[in-house]
């Protein structure tokens, strides 16, 4: 979750639309992100902040682990966005992104590993520029299932966000509270952890509040259950999110909810299926 103060409204954030194409959660509008590879820690990388250990212990998995999430999180946003957290040493970040186009592209093709780029350029991951924030678990009904780690970061100065990849069709940036709002006007899908995200950095001030929160981080994997003699999908403050999500027949949802019983996530048509669930 990409942040930078807004003005008197507060702090935005950077948000996609996922391309209609994408297998999982198309239309959807998201975080940049992706899944880890297995090269993500393969190898040295000069790295300044926490070390893996400390992420390990705020994730709740092991320090290898641990390494492939925070570098997954600097190569996806590198190639989701065009944001670099890293520098020429270890309190500087890199200013200017644009000459690093062709390795952006080379690495979203799987050409050139995120530690071949930082040392071919001399650049030190800056791992103490992320925080982390929230896991989430997709529930067991969805045909794709991800264990999900959400990062925060401030857009670094002189940097910016872009939307340059094939994954996306749409970015803006927002604050929080004007997501929540279109979300609610149904002019754009929101699944249940990206709306709790929002939720949650909208009860910051400004971005240097939100880099000091140290938010508990237990994972949270929703599930269906009977409420009032009807299913819906159970997860923290789950009755907020339906009773402000828009009408299902106005949204497209994810290839492998397009045919779930809009009911079970408390919807009223079909196209509205993949909303309220992941």
């Amino acid at each position: 979750m990409l942040v930078r103060d807004g003005g008197a409204d507060g702090p935005e954030v950077f948000l996609q639309r996922r391309a209609g194409a994408m297998e999982f959660a198309a239309g959807m509008t998201a975080f940049p992100g992706g899944r880890v590879d297995p090269v993500d820690a393969e190898v040295d990388i000069d790295w300044a902040g926490p070390a893996p250990n400390w992420w390990g212990q705020r994730f709740g998995v092991t320090e290898a682990r641990a390494k492939a999430l925070v570098c997954a999180a600097v190569r996806e946003t590198f190639e989701e966005c065009g944001v670099l957290l890293a520098g020429p040493t270890a309190d500087t970040v890199v200013a200017d992104t644009a000459g690093y186009r062709r390795q952006r592209e080379r690495i979203e093709r799987r050409d050139l590993t995120l530690a071949e780029f930082l040392a071919e350029e001399k650049l030190v991951l800056r791992a103490d520029l992320l925080r982390p924030w929230a896991r989430w678990i997709t529930p067991t009904v969805e045909r794709r299932r991800y264990d999900t780690h959400f990062f925060v970061a401030l857009l670094p100065a002189g940097q910016l966000a872009d939307g340059a990849t094939s994954e996306s069709d749409g970015v803006h940036w927002s604050t929080p509270a004007a997501a929540l709002a279109t979300w609610k006007a149904g002019e754009q899908v929101l699944l249940p952890p990206t709306w709790s995200q929002l939720t949650s950095l909208g009860a910051y001030s400004d971005t240097a509040a939100i880099l000091a929160a140290e938010p508990p981080i237990e994972p949270i994997q929703p599930e269906f259950g009977p409420v009032d003699g009807k299913m819906l999908l159970q997860f923290p403050d789950n009755m907020s999110y339906f009773a402000d999500i828009p009408d299902a027949s106005r949204l497209q949802g994810s290839k492998g909810m397009r045919d779930t019983d809009p009911s079970l996530l408390g919807g009223s048509g079909r196209g509205g299926a993949g909303s309220g669930a992941r």
